[in-house]
């Protein structure tokens, strides 16, 4: 609780006082929440609700999981009514889930009473009949359980998404449309499993809970693999940028903080998450194409030969090459290949300026750029923070987009950056090497001749 905002502790105060209210006022409305004949019914659906609640699908967001557990509060709707699917609701304080602190499983069960109450009063609302339904009246069921269905389901995600958002920060442009309608539509199917089992408890009653296990656990086990598909992407490019360190040992680390600082100046911007994601992968490979430069030139002490300095420009684009058939990199293409190119068209490979060079491009060659400066170097130690950021201000209209280098400084005002640990004391200035294509300040000697 100390470590939630404040505007998060409120919210959740208000939600947690909101759930207890509705199932006060449902006692003392009715004399007691759920008739006694139906404790039986609230007894199975809530043992339901909790196997699904404890048994969550983990997504690709720190700590956060989702489950298919809130159908057992939609059938609770039907069966036993608003009051009866809060209280199935409010089980999600019993979550046995590992590693589940209090105050999520309060807020969860708080979250969940309240949906499930709200649905319950749009089901009866609309004439739906509480109850265990008849078979030769179950179709008169359908309207107002897909009613209900359309409520909860988005209030629920609605009051978690506001949580997450007072929680960390993340603001409304970084949520992606496109995936947050697929994840509500996938939901809302998932809602029929409570039509499933209220159907199945006319015939089998108590058993249709047991049966209803089996597709609630395929759901689960299909959120799953979507998260085991993210793992594989983040795998897939771990091991290509790996590999460009292995070869560049000199720059080692320079690919996940490029990514890093990427990412804060995409959120900086405004980018929704999905764009933050793609310009993450692109920081992490934005220098794969050193692969196909040979290492006697990437870690030649010197100046290069035109031959060798030509090797270098190439690198964006032997970088392209090499991830073409990634498909899920979407945006990163045009970062990774164009990351060298400057504000104003001195750049490589293809000469761009200002408008004409992609966004993630612009974006990548400030991080880039502003690394490089702040990390050890074989021939010269790291450049303070403060130092690096001035030489940004200097270079923006010239080799950088001067919104890029903005936002990004807002975003290390807000979140100072940590630069890496020293590895090793850089040699005399005298006798460094000058060669660096990533530092401003430190550009490539290229002789002429044999």
């Amino acid at each position: 609780m100390r470590d939630l905002p404040w505007p998060a502790r409120v919210y959740l105060v208000a939600v947690i006082g909101a759930a207890a209210a509705l199932v006060v006022r449902g006692a003392i409305t009715s004399g007691a929440p759920v008739a006694p004949e139906d404790l039986d019914v609230l007894l199975v659906l809530a043992l339901l609700f909790l196997v699904c609640e404890s048994m969550p699908t983990l997504l690709n967001v720190d700590q956060f999981a989702v489950s298919v557990s809130f159908s057992a509060s939609l059938a609770a709707v039907v069966l036993i009514g608003p009051e009866g699917a809060a209280l199935v609701g409010l089980t999600a304080v019993l979550s046995v889930r590992p590693g589940l602190p209090l105050i999520k499983r309060l807020f969860n069960g708080a979250q969940f009473a309240i949906c499930g109450y709200v649905a319950g009063r749009v089901y009866v609302a609309l004439d739906g009949q509480v109850g265990v339904p008849q078979v030769n009246a179950f179709d008169d069921l359908i309207g107002p359980y897909v009613a209900a269905t359309a409520v909860f389901v988005p209030l629920n995600i609605a009051l978690t998404l506001t949580m997450i958002g007072l929680a960390t920060r993340v603001r409304a442009t970084e949520v992606p449309l496109r995936g947050m309608v697929q994840f509500l539509l996938s939901y809302l199917g998932y809602g029929t499993f409570g039509l499933l089992v209220a159907g199945l408890w006319a015939t089998v009653q108590s058993i249709s809970a047991v049966l209803v296990l089996l597709p609630l656990f395929v759901a689960r086990w299909a959120f799953g693999q979507y998260h085991a598909q993210q793992r594989s992407y983040d795998a897939t490019i771990a091991a290509l940028c790996q590999a460009v360190e292995t070869k560049d040992y000199y720059t080692r680390g320079h690919c996940t903080r490029v990514s890093l600082a990427s990412s804060m100046i995409a959120q900086e911007i405004g980018m929704g998450l999905e764009r933050v994601r793609a310009i993450r992968y692109a920081g992490m490979l934005h220098d794969v194409g050193k692969l196909g430069v040979p290492t006697k030139v990437l870690q030649k002490d010197g100046p290069l030969t035109e031959e060798e300095f030509a090797a270098i420009q190439l690198h964006p684009m032997r970088g392209l090459e090499i991830v073409r058939g990634i498909g899920f990199l979407d945006e990163a293409y045009a970062g990774i290949m164009h990351h060298h190119e400057k504000h104003d068209g001195t750049g490589y490979p293809m000469g761009l300026a200002g408008d004409e060079i992609p966004e993630f491009a612009k974006v990548i060659a400030v991080a880039d750029a502003f690394d490089s400066m702040t990390s050890d170097r074989s021939y010269r130690g790291a450049r303070p923070v403060p130092e690096a950021i001035e030489e940004l201000r200097k270079s923006a209209g010239k080799h950088f987009d001067p919104v890029m280098v903005a936002a990004f400084i807002r975003a290390l005002e807000r979140e100072p950056w940590q630069p890496p640990r020293r590895v090793e004391p850089p040699p005399d200035p005298a006798e460094a090497p000058i060669k660096d294509h990533d530092d401003p300040t430190m550009p490539i000697q290229v002789v002429t001749g044999p």
